[in-house]
């Protein structure tokens, strides 16, 4: 499925979004948006994306949660790790198959992620303090759109730039 981006839109406009997203790529990776203060930069990426989707989703196998985070079972395995070393995360046995592993959050990684959030919250205040409320609710609708739109590509057997990342 090719498309010819002249067609798209506007090329210099598709040029400065392409430049934009980037930048912003770069800088998230540099400062890992980790917030301010003390918790600033204390939890990498994949750390905070497995612990928030298992608060989200609840406690489940590594299967389950590489699933629904678009990354295959071993990248999971191994960002987990050190998760459960630290306490953040435990595993336990499946309630209906006790051959079966489980991961959870635990009381310490559920308050480390609240810890981590909140000073989240706080860079994202900071940064966006001059916008009027509407902005940031369409900032945030638009930037949900473009990751959907991005998960949607990876999910296309065959597509380029569909390799699994630990970044998901």
């Amino acid at each position: 499925m090719s498309m010819d981006m002249t067609t798209v839109g506007d090329p210099g406009l598709l040029d400065t979004l392409q430049h934009e997203v980037a930048v912003f790529a770069r800088r998230a990776e540099q400062t890992r948006l980790g917030g301010v203060g003390q918790v600033r930069n204390s939890m990498d990426r994949a750390a905070y994306l497995l612990l928030n989707r298992l608060d989200k989703e609840g406690p489940m196998g590594v299967k389950a949660l590489a699933a629904s985070m678009g990354i295959d079972s071993s990248t999971v395995t191994r960002q987990v790790a050190p998760l459960v070393d630290t306490g953040l995360v435990k595993r336990t046995s499946h309630p209906e198959d006790g051959r079966a592993v489980v991961l959870q959050l635990s009381p310490r990684g559920l308050s480390r992620l609240e810890e981590v959030r909140s000073s989240r919250r706080q860079l994202m205040a900071e940064l966006t303090q001059d916008w009027e409320p509407g902005e940031r609710e369409t900032f945030c609708a638009l930037l949900t759109r473009f990751n959907d739109a991005l998960s949607a590509r990876m999910a296309v057997p065959g597509m380029p730039g569909t390799e699994n990342s630990p970044a998901s």
